[in-house]
């Protein structure tokens, strides 16, 4: 069922008689259920299909390359530090260390637990 203040609007805001509303809603609800009321002919197919390619673009950044990172040797030297101070002052812990990142991360046991070191450098602050 139509709404009567719909129809009156529509017929206000598009200038048409209350017949011409009905039709245009009926044209809409045919078009909802997939019915071609304005058939294409060959040549504006191909238009249409023109105008729907989009330009393909070669992107920016190139993915396929791997980012290398300049080594901090800072950070090298304080985890190989500290894993020298495990292994020296405690040996049992330290026969069961492990650099698993050089600029890191530190894996230990103690007794049955595991543990990590983490060392994580913050960034300068803006000002």
């Amino acid at each position: 069922m139509i709404d009567e203040k719909k129809i009156a609007h529509d017929m206000k805001a598009l200038d048409l008689t209350r017949e011409e509303v009905l039709a245009m809603y009926a044209d809409d609800d045919e078009i909802d259920h997939d019915k071609d009321l304005f058939p294409l002919t060959a040549e504006q197919k191909k238009v249409e299909k023109a105008m729907r390619q989009a330009d393909r673009k070669k992107t920016v950044y190139d993915f396929s390359k791997k980012r290398e990172r300049k080594p901090n040797e800072l950070k090298r030297e304080i985890i190989d530090d500290l894993f020298t101070f495990i292994c020296e002052n405690w040996p049992e812990v330290g026969k069961n260390a492990d650099i698993s990142n050089v600029e890191r991360q530190i894996d230990f046991r103690f007794g049955d637990e595991s543990f990590s070191l983490q060392l994580i450098q913050h960034r300068k602050p803006k000002n």
